[in-house]
């Protein structure tokens, strides 16, 4: 299965855990395929810099650079497609669907609500990480 991870499902999976750390394991034990684009890796650079995640960041005794390494081990790059604006209230959200749409992505992963309620784009299953846990698992 190919898969795009959202910037928050990725932060999320790395700094605090639970169910979206299950979508990068099974990343790591070859169950599904990451795909990601420069802008996507330079989005989670800059999320996980902000203050807000530093103490999480010195609990795991990493850097934001270590981060987006071990990221970026896990994935494929892809140029993103060149698209027309989907998601007017937030354009950084487009970026997740052209690179989807590069890669021939089977599902985004997502906590944002803006592609949530797309719920697919151009065949698309638009997901949360739950749903892509299920369908992971054949669920």
């Amino acid at each position: 299965m190919r898969v795009v991870l959202d910037t928050n499902v990725v932060a999320s999976g790395f700094l605090w855990g639970g169910v979206p750390r299950q979508l990068l394991q099974a990343a790591r034990e070859n169950q599904l395929q990451l795909f990601t684009s420069t802008t996507l890796l330079l989005e989670l650079t800059d999320i996980l810099g902000r203050a807000k995640f530093a103490r999480k960041l010195v609990a795991a005794q990493l850097s934001v650079d270590q981060l987006a390494e071990r990221y970026a081990l896990l994935v494929s790059v892809v140029h993103p497609a060149a698209i027309t604006p989907v998601i007017l209230d937030d354009p950084d959200d487009d970026h997740v669907l052209a690179c989807a749409i590069a890669a021939q992505a089977d599902l985004i992963v997502s906590g944002d609500r803006h592609l949530l309620d797309l719920k697919e784009h151009q065949g698309i299953r638009i997901v949360t990480v739950v749903e892509a846990v299920r369908a992971i698992s054949g669920g």
